[in-house]
C-alpha cells in the first residue's frame, strides 16, 4: 500500500501575522508544519504500521522553507518526502494548489507506483478554506470521504466515521480514494531522537511545474479563481467593565447581560 499525505508549512500562529501589499499572506515569518496536518500524518503512519507492506509519502507545495513541513513528517516516520518548488507558485490560491497537488500525485505514481490512499488534514491553519481535499479528489477522479473522526482500511475499502453535533455517519469508499481527517482522530506522535536522525537519510524529491506538466498560467495570481480584495486588522481589545459586588453583584450582572440582549 502506498499512502500520500499532504502537509503544509504555515506561519506560526503564536507569532505576528501580516499581509503583503497585494493582500497575500506574508510567508517570510517563522513557520511550521500545520497542526491539523499532523493528524493526517499520524493517521497514515498508523495504517502503515498495521499493513504488511506500506509506504508513507509526505507531499508539500511551497517556497524553500516549506521543506521543513516534509522533514517534520519524515521525523515522525514517513518514508519519503516530495517538495514542489517553483517561483510561479507564489500567491497560488486553493484551486491552483489543488491542481499542483493532483499533478504531484500523478508524478509520484509515475515514479513510485500507484497511490492507494491520500490523507489530508481538515484544513490549513492559515487559509482555513477546507476545499483542497475535495478539489484534488475531483481532479484525480477519486472518491473523497471527508471530516473523518475515525479511519479504518480493510482490503480495498476505506471506512470512516464522521461525527456531527447530534449523530455520526459511517462512510465507505473504494480505494484508491482521498480521506480528510479531523483533530479528533488521534494524538500525533512526537519525533524521537532516532526518528530525527533516520529522517536525514530518507529520500526527498523536488519537482518544479514543468516536471509536473503544469504551465505557470495555471497557478499563482495568473491562474487564481479567487482574490482577496481587502484585509482589515482585528480591532484592539478594549478594557472591560468592572462591577464592584456590594451584595448586589448578581443583579448588576443580570442587568448588564440584559443591556447587551444576552438574556
Amino acid at each position: 500500500m502506498r499512502i500520500v499525505t499532504f502537509v503544509k508549512y504555515v506561519p506560526d500562529a503564536a507569532g505576528d501575522r501580516s499581509f503583503e501589499s497585494d493582500n497575500t499572506v506574508d510567508r517570510s515569518v517563522d513557520g511550521l508544519l500545520s497542526e491539523l496536518d499532523e493528524y493526517a500524518v499520524e493517521a497514515a503512519l498508523q495504517i502503515a504500521d498495521d499493513a504488511d507492506d506500506a509506504e508513507v509519502i509526505a507531499l508539500t507545495v511551497g517556497p524553500d522553507d516549506a521543506v521543513d513541513a516534509v522533514r517534520k513528517s519524515l521525523q515522525m516516520g514517513a518514508d519519503m518526502g516530495v517538495h514542489v518548488l517553483d517561483d510561479a507558485l507564489e500567491a497560488t490560491d486553493a484551486l491552483g494548489t489543488s491542481k499542483t497537488l493532483a499533478a504531484a500525485v500523478r508524478k509520484v505514481e509515475e515514479e513510485e507506483g500507484p497511490v492507494d490512499l491520500i490523507i489530508t488534514g481538515l484544513s490549513s491553519t492559515d487559509g482555513q478554506m477546507s476545499v483542497v481535499p475535495v478539489q484534488v479528489a475531483e481532479l484525480l477522479g477519486r472518491p473523497a470521504a471527508t471530516q473523518a473522526s475515525a479511519l479504518e482500511v480493510t482490503g480495498s475499502t476505506a471506512k470512516i466515521r464522521r461525527d456531527g453535533d447530534t449523530a455520526s455517519e459511517h462512510i465507505e469508499v473504494a480505494l484508491p480514494a482521498l480521506v480528510s481527517v479531523t483533530d479528533q482522530i488521534n494524538d500525533p506522535r512526537y519525533p524521537s531522537f532516532k526518528g530525527i536522525m533516520a529522517a536525514k537519510k530518507k529520500p526527498l524529491e523536488e519537482y518544479d511545474l514543468e516536471e509536473l506538466g503544469l504551465d505557470a498560467s495555471e497557478v499563482g495570481t495568473a491562474g487564481a479563481a479567487t482574490e482577496v480584495v481587502e484585509v482589515v486588522a482585528a480591532p484592539p481589545r478594549t478594557a472591560g467593565e468592572v462591577v464592584t459586588d456590594e451584595g448586589d453583584g448578581g443583579t448588576k450582572l443580570v442587568e448588564w447581560l440584559a443591556s447587551k440582549k444576552l438574556v
